[in-house]
């Protein structure tokens, strides 16, 4: 969905392939909920030095073309909008421990994949975890609570995160569990989405196959 001219308030939707996919499959469609995103956005545009004055520090950034909707949803919405609680100074930051795995594809220690956030956010729905290739591991989810889900609700943008190689998980905490069958050294990374927040961060995962001789 997009705004055809951002000088008329006229919404244009469409439907995207999953939508298409759900209607075709049910004969119609139970909308609940809608998200916001704010992709076609360059903020760096505001200039808060323009000659003719203040009302003019974000004029380049109002007359920016908004993109017509797509039917494509992994490249749509990429930067959600999002509703933060009242008193809240900062975008909450995601961060992850430990900052990387490098480990042996034999390694049998416990291996924990601890996000949080900064301000405290993602407490109640917790993180979505994407593991992006699962040949190399397995995601396991070690902390949830009555809201959290084994079946997680992939982000809209999960085209670029997730696919039929990763696996996705729904926690509060996580432990990671190397392929003890792998067959090459493998790099891969495991990508920690905000599901209250929104943002993600990510970390890289290495597993190590010795060379035989």
């Amino acid at each position: 969905m997009a705004y055809l001219d951002n000088n008329v308030l006229t919404v244009n939707a469409i439907l995207t392939k999953k939508g298409r996919e759900i209607l075709a499959k049910t004969g119609g469609l139970n909308i609940t909920a809608f998200a916001l995103a704010d992709d076609e956005i360059d903020y760096t545009q505001f200039n808060p030095n323009h000659p003719l004055g203040s009302a003019y520090f974000d004029i380049a950034i109002r007359n920016t073309p908004i993109t017509e909707p797509i039917t494509d949803e992994s490249q749509v919405m990429k930067y959600k909008l999002v509703t933060l609680n009242n008193g809240v100074t900062a975008v909450p930051t995601i961060s992850i421990s430990p900052p990387f795995i490098l480990i042996p594809r034999t390694y049998t220690s416990v291996i924990d994949v601890i996000p949080s956030t900064s301000p405290t956010y993602n407490v109640t729905l917790g993180y979505t975890a994407i593991l992006a290739n699962k040949n190399v591991g397995t995601l396991v989810v070690t902390e949830t609570n009555s809201i959290n889900s084994s079946t997680a609700t992939v982000p809209t943008f999960a085209g670029d995160l997730a696919s039929q190689s990763s696996q996705v998980v729904v926690g509060n905490k996580f432990r990671f569990i190397p392929n003890s069958s792998l067959t090459k050294t493998t790099t891969t990374n495991i990508t920690i989405v905000g599901n209250e927040s929104g943002g993600n961060a990510s970390i890289i995962v290495t597993v190590n196959v010795p060379t035989t001789q």
